[in-house]
């Protein structure tokens, strides 16, 4: 007998939020249930339901383990967990039958997932931010009769609408921020018109169309997706040094918010890609702008030694006002598992400034390799691995921005020397590809730039770690400023380190026990909220 076909939903939810469900188990029940769904809550609108069992978290077969063992795999999941439920009479007709449910994961199940209640990535509102060229928008408008809305035809192919994500079909929901499902096709080229060269538009295509219609949801920026907006924001993690993150967290009397400052060279936040007057506007995905400096420095100083912040450049913080959306959407979209921060003790730490030298340097003292280590997220290592056909050697390519290669200072074009300790200039592409499958979610590359490895091949120096030795020790962190630098730091009551001394961090569990109102006794059932 065929396997039952699984739902998949993705759920991901805010820091400090729950995912609206109760994972129970009771006596007499097979499964790990869903029961007490939060109406209108981040589960219902996903559409589990009430009875629904969970047979994967986050692809993990879960259906023969302890309670409590799932309830920590959806903990742990971070703020994105992806679930394989059977309703309750499948699951039940599955059991009777013997059917082995760790084999339904081959089962397509349904063809899209489901995040938050709408389908990923199909039945999402998208937002979408054109700047016209000579030739236009690349779009034109059209009615249909006997239908509500202005929907896009004409998108020509490689124009600016094509290449914001527009497809054919679109239909206009919001522009500029302002919902406009109520006006006529003129009055809709007129606010089109009246807003220059740049515009932000929210659409929605055919399919999220039967999906809000079916919810009776009507759509807004909080329902879309960021992926093709031009600008992104940035998320930078960063692994505390014994001097501090190497920033100053500034507050500018001419502009509301909280700014990045004076960033230390070679200090955590220079290698994270802060850059000088990004504004900072989340702390590890809590939204921060109507805290007050003191309150945004606790915030950071909360985290221990490991802090994610999420800033803008002006040319970003501009666009998103434009449409008015929330920069956080893009952290729930791109941040679906915990942080994956780099782990500075396996990388030399840079010397701090130091007078210019009275003679010349040694040829190779600016030929260094790179030693970077990688730490898996949902989305990979973040590069492509190339070669050329018929010639040894690996490089680097397509480093995903803000991702774990580009964390870890890999750039694009490097040449790969070593995989975890092991030569490979002589591998094949298919060696190489093998050793970094085999690393798991830690991986650690010796690379050298172009010019580098060039420079050290020409005068016979072998690549290895040892060329690092220059370097300080990763265990005596060297100090990210000078003496000169620590006075101007503590000479302006605006301007404070955004690093004070590390505190005990206190952990609050984002799930409780608790018993069930609805069980006749504590000891046959477990109850946990998540």
């Amino acid at each position: 007998m065929a396997g039952p076909k699984p739902r998949i939903i993705t759920l991901t939810k805010r820091e400090g939020q729950g995912y609206g469900f109760y994972l129970r188990v009771e006596h007499g029940e097979e499964g790990h249930l869903i029961r007490a769904l939060e109406m209108g809550g981040m589960a219902e609108l996903a559409g589990l339901k009430d009875g629904d069992r969970i047979v994967r978290v986050n692809g993990t077969f879960v259906d023969n383990l302890e309670h409590s063992q799932v309830a920590d795999l959806v903990r742990k999941s971070g703020m994105s967990v992806t679930l394989h439920v059977l309703g309750e009479e499948a699951y039940k007709t599955a059991k009777a039958n013997g059917v082995n449910l760790a084999d339904t994961q081959s089962q397509s199940g349904q063809s899209q997932p489901t995040m938050n209640g709408v389908s990923a990535p199909a039945t999402k509102a998208k937002l979408c931010y054109l700047q016209k060229s000579s030739s236009g928008f690349g779009f034109s408008l059209k009615s249909i009769k006997g239908t509500k809305g202005i929907f896009m035809t004409e998108v020509v192919s490689g124009g600016v609408a094509d290449q914001a994500g527009v497809k054919l079909g679109d239909r206009i929901v919001e522009i500029n921020s302002e919902n406009v499902e109520s006006l006529s096709h003129d009055q809709i080229v007129k606010k089109l018109k009246a807003a220059g060269d740049k515009v932000m538009l929210l659409l929605v295509d055919e399919d999220g169309e039967k999906f809000f219609r079916g919810k009776g949801i009507r759509p807004s920026t909080a329902h879309a997706t960021v992926k093709h907006l031009l600008h992104k924001p940035r998320i930078a993690d960063m692994t505390k040094r014994a001097d501090g993150y190497g920033f100053i967290l500034k507050e500018d009397p001419k502009c509301a918010g909280h700014y990045i400052g004076e960033i230390d060279k070679g200090s955590p936040a220079e290698r994270a890609g802060l850059k000088n007057m990004e504004r900072l506007v989340a702390v590890n995905g809590q939204e921060i702008d109507n805290c007050r400096h003191e309150q945004v420095v606790e915030k950071i100083s909360q985290q221990g030694n490991k802090c994610s912040l999420l800033v803008l450049d002006a040319e970003t913080e501009k666009m998103y006002k434009l449409g008015g959306v929330s920069p956080l959407l893009y952290w729930e979209e791109m941040r679906g598992s915990p942080p994956s921060y780099p782990e500075y003790e396996a990388e030399a730490i840079p010397a701090p400034a130091a007078p210019a030298p009275a003679a010349p340097a040694p040829a190779d003292v600016d030929h260094k390799p790179k030693l970077c280590r990688l730490e898996k997220t949902a989305a990979g290592f973040g590069f492509h691995l190339n070669g050329i056909q018929g010639i040894h050697g690996q490089y680097i390519k397509e480093v995903v921005k803000d991702g774990a290669a580009d964390r870890a200072g890999l750039e694009d074009d490097d040449i790969v020397v070593e995989v975890n300790g092991v030569n490979v200039e002589m591998s094949t592409h298919e060696e190489v590809v093998n050793l970094i499958r085999k690393s798991g979610d830690t991986l650690v590359l010796l690379v050298a730039e172009r010019t580098a490895y060039d420079h050290l091949k020409a005068r016979g120096i072998a690549i290895t770690p040892q060329l690092l030795d220059k370097e300080p020790p990763v265990d005596v962190p060297a100090p990210a400023y000078t003496q000169e630098d620590e006075r101007k730091d503590t000479g302006s009551d605006n301007e404070r380190p955004a690093t004070p001394p590390a505190q005990t961090r206190s952990r609050s569990s984002s799930s409780s026990s608790s018993s069930s109102s609805s069980s006749s006794a504590s000891d046959v059932s477990e109850d946990e909220k998540l």
